[in-house]
């Protein structure tokens, strides 16, 4: 079993972080997981037929600016991009966030600290990379969540259209990382003010800082700074980062030579369902985006100071947050694998910096919680793992 799991272990990791091939004819391999392709109805790129705009798009030109800019913080001290750089995978290449209060505001990554000596956002921050492929909800537990006839978000009841957020879920996403007290909002700026009188103070901000009015000008045909415009244009610059051109959509439209045969093995093994000697991962990580956008348990290792909740306050609930149903403890959406080589740390406290590590947590999630050691993920303030993994087992009963 051991040499089994370790060839997986192998396969998978080369199936997505796929390289050179060695092999261009149609062998056997190509003809067996070709039948997958089609039997999934695979065409190799998630972002075909959608309305994105392009990265020189004005609107998300301007967006561009305002996602780098530090004007959307409270303080001054953070932005958009302090927690999801372009050149870091679209995320900041911490297990969890720092975002207002660092030591050195403009050190971002790796490096970044705070004068607590541990990390301020409770979650890991996913990329923005092909966010405008999420059709279902945005963030870990999907508060920002498209429903039949509009957008839930956290400014309206679960299950209940929030009447401002917008027709895109990127648009309604970008209305929120800006007031909240440890990603962008601060504790002073608007203190005590509710979501929207922080947005009018945004608008106000930009409406009295030079330049502005004339880039809305450019983007919109008008100067009239409003924060649901700030919003469509960061959500503009959002859907714009579309990297969907891999190596595995090259093979998928017809390309034999654009992955090695081993990670053509692990794609056997990751389409293929246990009965058929595979490991069924497809089952989450479905269709062309590697998600199917639902919320799955997988006994994720709980780090940082998490979301109030449990016992000690530090575990984090996740989707049962939003839904209220204790079925939902510890269910965190299934994240697309599209560019996970550079996505990376991994699951939602970003417990994980390998996709091997990640790997085998799933293959045994009880394992795999023995052996980790919090010691290991600087600035994780994992005093109580112990017991936050305790209760997380006992609930979910990863026995066996």
């Amino acid at each position: 079993m051991v040499g089994m799991r370790s060839f997986f272990l192998s396969a998978c990791v080369l199936l997505l972080v796929v390289g050179c091939s060695d092999s261009d004819s149609d062998t056997q391999l190509d003809r067996e997981l070709r039948g997958l392709i089609s039997s999934y109805g695979l065409s190799g790129d998630p972002a075909e037929g959608l309305d994105l705009p392009a990265v020189d798009d004005p609107v998300a030109v301007l967006g561009r600016r305002l996602f780098f800019s530090k004007s959307l913080g409270g303080d001054r001290d953070s932005a958009c991009v302090t927690c999801h750089h372009p050149a870091l995978g679209g995320g900041d290449a911490l297990a969890l966030s720092i975002g207002v209060g660092a030591d050195d505001e403009d050190l971002l990554g790796p490096g970044r600290t705070h004068p607590d000596g541990d990390f301020t956002v409770p979650r890991n921050a996913p990329t923005t990379f092909n966010l405008g492929v999420w059709e279902k909800g945005l963030f870990w537990d999907s508060r920002v969540e498209q429903l039949e006839d509009g957008i839930r978000t956290p400014d309206s009841d679960y299950g209940t259209v929030d009447l401002a957020a917008g027709d895109r879920l990127s648009g309604a996403q970008a209305r929120f990382p800006v007031t909240s007290t440890e990603e962008m909002r601060g504790f002073e700026f608007v203190e005590g003010g509710t979501n929207d009188e922080l947005r009018a103070a945004l608008e106000e901000r930009l409406e009295n800082e030079d330049g502005w009015a004339d880039e809305f000008e450019t983007a919109f045909g008008d100067p009239t700074i409003t924060y649901e415009r700030i919003a469509e244009a960061i959500g503009a610059y959002e859907e714009s980062q579309v990297f969907t051109d891999s190596r595995w959509r090259a093979y998928v439209k017809g390309d034999n030579s654009a992955i090695p045969d081993n990670a053509k093995r692990g794609a056997l093994l990751f389409f293929n369902t246990t009965a058929d000697r595979g490991f069924g991962c497809a089952g989450c990580h479905a269709g062309d985006f590697f998600t199917d956008e639902s919320f799955h348990s997988v006994a994720a290792p709980q780090i940082g100071r998490g979301k109030g909740d449990g016992a000690s306050g530090t575990s984090d609930f996740g989707r049962a947050r939003e839904t209220a149903d204790r079925n939902d403890r510890y269910a965190f959406r299934t994240p697309t694998l599209l560019n996970v080589a550079t996505t990376g740390p991994y699951f939602h406290s970003g417990a994980y910096d390998t996709l091997e590590d990640t790997i085998r947590h799933h293959l045994d999630p009880q394992a795999a919680l023995d052996a980790f050691d919090p010691e290991t993920v600087p600035l994780a303030a994992a005093e109580d793992f112990d017991r936050n993994a305790q209760e997380m087992t006992d609930f979910l009963d990863v026995s066996g």
